[in-house]
């Protein structure tokens, strides 16, 4: 019997390590999606060959919404970098990014919030706070680095838009 309750320990624990492992690639792919529609919609400007990244999803701030937080380090002691925010839905069976607000930030031991934004984002305090709550979030976890190139990659797999976007002009009758 005690071989039996160790074999299913063991076979338990590889399942839940698995489920883990799962998940972070769906966070991970989800990123490298992320930061595809960022290159594509011109946010990503660097001549560095590779980025490094930090992300959270977001399902409360705006209910019935997902949201993306991504973190754009800009040197390797990531003391300061830019934030974007970026809706997530389905449109035509179809996964699409709508990168909706970035900010230029800096991290620092001073000052309450200890984030200082060098460009501001748009949307006033509440955007402000929702973004400072994420980085603090994003500081916490584990960095991605990718390489520009493999960001570079497209994918059709999924759709890209910003409020950088040209708007259709309305018709005059």
């Amino acid at each position: 019997m005690n071989g039996f309750v160790t074999k299913f320990t063991m076979f338990g624990s590889l399942v839940c390590l698995n489920c883990t492992i799962h998940a972070q690639d769906s966070g991970d792919a989800l990123l490298h999606r992320a930061a595809s529609c960022l290159v594509a919609k011109g946010f990503f400007t660097s001549s560095k060959s590779q980025k490094t990244l930090g992300y959270i999803l977001d399902t409360k701030s705006y209910p019935g919404e997902k949201m993306l937080y991504v973190v754009d380090y800009v040197n390797p002691s990531r003391s300061d970098g830019f934030v974007f925010t970026i809706f997530l839905s389905e449109r035509n069976e179809r996964q699409n990014f709508n990168i909706q607000n970035n900010a230029q930030f800096k991290l620092s031991n001073r000052g309450d919030d200890g984030v200082s934004f060098v460009t501001p984002p748009l949307g006033g305090t509440w955007t402000q706070e929702h973004l400072i709550s994420a980085i603090k979030q994003i500081e916490k976890q584990p960095k991605i680095t990718i390489s520009v190139e493999g960001i570079a990659k497209t994918d059709s797999s999924f759709d890209c838009e910003a409020y950088t976007d040209p708007q259709p002009k309305p018709t005059v009758k």
